[in-house]
């Protein structure tokens, strides 16, 4: 086998990307003058890095509208998935925020079952439970939970990101996938320059007077994080993957910890990150 065409591979380097990726923006927006031209400015420098890629990957596009359709209706939802995170961002730790984005897979369950009627199997449901257990852990602060703008626009952002998923199932195996990938990133940063009103100039702005090092590592990140995450999932069985992929909880406590001068709470993050994991495991097994 192609060592290009080993899971385990994409599953490292996305490890290693979506750490980066989670700290740089961190950093990224410590400098922000308008958060929404920010995530427009670090969409497109995503998107286009992505479309580079391209030439690696075998070209290929879906013949049925309903494809498109669906792509479509998603894109709005990671373009508020995308706008709203950056706010949240700016407003709690980088190794806290990774946390939180776990909340998107407990809705995915509950939705399911909700929803689409899927069979109810407990240890998926005590892995739901384990996640938000170890959000309620890190947000219980002085006898009650703190529940700040930030965390709930996290909350929103996650609920936002599950429904993208749903209607965006499997899409990507019908594209060239930096292709896809461009598409997810460069029509959302033209969604919300639309809506925001945000201009050239603003957009221009937000590079020239912020971190260019953390805004450009936080843009190639992004998009290479994308393309090997998903690439893994193509190549690997999710039930693996999933988990070793959680393994970015632990990686950002521990890197947040010394670069980023993150240490309130270290043993609760640290308690917070096993049972993230653990509850990846459950719900995959």
């Amino acid at each position: 086998m192609s060592i290009f065409n080993n899971w385990l591979l994409y599953v490292v380097l996305y490890l290693v990307l979506a750490t980066i990726f989670t700290q740089f923006f961190k950093v990224a927006t410590k400098t922000l003058k308008k958060a929404g031209a920010l995530t427009v400015l670090l969409q497109m420098m995503a998107g286009l890095s992505a479309l580079l890629l391209c030439p690696l990957f075998e070209f290929k596009f879906p013949t049925d509208i309903r494809v498109y359709l669906m792509l479509a209706v998603s894109i709005i939802f990671y373009a508020i998935t995308d706008r709203v995170n950056t706010t949240v961002r700016s407003g709690i730790e980088a190794s806290t925020f990774s946390m939180l984005k776990q909340l998107s897979t407990t809705f995915m369950i509950f939705a399911g079952l909700i929803f689409f009627k899927e069979e109810f199997v407990l240890t998926k449901f005590i892995g739901a439970m384990l996640i938000i257990i170890s959000n309620v852990i890190i947000f219980y602060k002085k006898g009650k939970l703190e529940w700040n703008k930030y965390v709930l626009l996290g909350i929103l952002a996650n609920i936002s990101f599950t429904i993208a998923l749903f209607l965006d199932v499997n899409i990507s195996d019908n594209f060239n996938l930096p292709f896809y990938v461009a598409l997810t990133l460069l029509v959302p940063s033209i969604l919300i320059m639309l809506f925001e009103r945000i201009k050239p100039s603003e957009i221009k702005e937000e590079f020239i007077n912020g971190n260019k090092k953390a805004i450009l590592i936080t843009a190639l990140s992004w998009a290479c994080s994308i393309i090997v995450q998903l690439r893994a999932y193509q190549l690997g069985n999710v039930t693996v993957i999933a988990p070793l992929c959680a393994l970015t909880v632990m990686l950002n406590v521990i890197v947040g910890y010394l670069f980023l001068n993150e240490r309130d709470n270290l043993i609760r993050k640290i308690i917070s990150a096993i049972l993230i994991i653990i509850s990846i495991v459950l719900i995959k097994i």
